[in-house]
């Protein structure tokens, strides 16, 4: 007991005496140290009293997919703010190979009362994943926000970038620079996001007069390793620009344009997806589509707040429009010198 009392005092900033008095339930202490204690106690991983366990914290679960993709550190960054500035705190989780799972995520948060939940990436866009902790969350009624598309049969606010918006702006761009031969580099095949950049793609060839080469469409984990090895197959098919479904997928395939003695954008052009942190200082800087990370993460915080307090919020998916970014990794294309290295 003396020992919880000195974590959870240390933490707030107060005395234990003034902790005791808020575990006993005496007056004497604000309404605003009471709640920083009963949340130290909730981030601290301490049962809190039986008195007190009817008042629900302000902790808010912000779960991660991964952090080596510099988008998901932007995304937490604006989300932490934007929930801070609302009287909550952000609880991170990340899931890590072989670490925590989704799911045993989901135990954690509902143990430490948190009043709501934001997935920035996750098993919802998976067709093929277990999707069981996200039905246990809609059966116990608590309030979740989804970034970015999920499967359809979930029934959570989405606040999505414009998958098909952004595959047009990217075509459009290629397109415009002479490209004729321009492969697709997207995410897993059931992976809602990659789903609906490969239906634009589709859509996009079909206003052209022209049907998409299955050659030219190939599926990645999303990762700079996965990205390379991908893009190595479009090269064989003669691909002059690549369109990725993000930014470390981009950087894979610049690197496999330059292991196959080839330049960029010389000879390929490359475009990524994200505009995530430093990609305007890679060697050429990237050309991508941008997300609008700070009103889509300001609109999550704002839906699941409403939620917290009772409103009852739209189920539709608010799509906010990316932005085109062009830099040094497209130019105009010189297919003759692409299919005289080919042959």
């Amino acid at each position: 007991m003396s020992r919880r009392l000195a974590e959870v005092a240390t933490k707030v900033g107060v005395s234990e005496a003034t902790v005791s008095r808020v575990l006993n339930g005496k007056p004497g202490v604000s309404q605003a140290t009471r709640d920083a204690v009963l949340t130290a106690l909730d981030v601290l991983g301490y049962e809190r009293p039986t008195k007190l366990r009817g008042e629900r914290g302000r902790l808010v679960g912000l779960v991660l997919p991964e952090l080596v993709n510099p988008i998901f550190p932007a995304f937490a960054e604006v989300i932490g703010g934007a929930l801070a500035q609302q009287g909550f705190t952000p609880v991170l989780c990340t899931r890590t190979a072989g670490g925590v799972t989704e799911a045993e995520y989901i135990d954690l948060l509902l143990g430490q009362h948190v009043s709501g939940v934001i997935f920035a990436g996750g098993f919802y866009a998976e067709r093929l994943a277990d999707h069981a902790h996200f039905r246990r969350l809609e059966k116990l009624g608590l309030p979740v926000v989804l970034m970015n598309a999920s499967i359809e049969d979930l029934d959570f606010p989405r606040v999505s970038c414009d998958d098909l918006v952004a595959m047009n702006q990217a075509l459009g761009h290629v397109l415009s620079l002479g490209h004729e031969k321009v492969g697709l580099l997207l995410g897993p095949a059931d992976h809602v996001p990659s789903e609906r950049k490969l239906a634009a793609a589709q859509a996009f060839a079909e206003r052209q007069g022209h049907v998409l080469d299955p050659a030219l469409v190939v599926h990645s984990q999303y990762s700079l390793e996965s990205g390379q090895a991908a893009a190595n197959r479009l090269l064989e098919a003669g691909a002059t620009a690549i369109v990725c479904a993000s930014d470390p997928l981009a950087l894979g395939a610049v690197r496999a344009v330059r292991r196959a003695g080839l330049d960029v954008p010389s000879d390929v052009s490359v475009v990524g997806y994200d505009d995530s942190n430093l990609m305007n200082s890679t060697d050429p800087a990237l050309t991508t589509v941008r997300q609008p990370i700070e009103p889509m993460g300001r609109a999550a915080v704002d839906l699941l707040a409403s939620m917290i307090a009772g409103a009852d919020v739209s189920r539709d998916e608010l799509l906010f429009e990316p932005e085109l970014v062009v830099r040094g990794s497209t130019a105009a294309a010189h297919t003759a010198g692409r299919e005289a290295t080919a042959s």
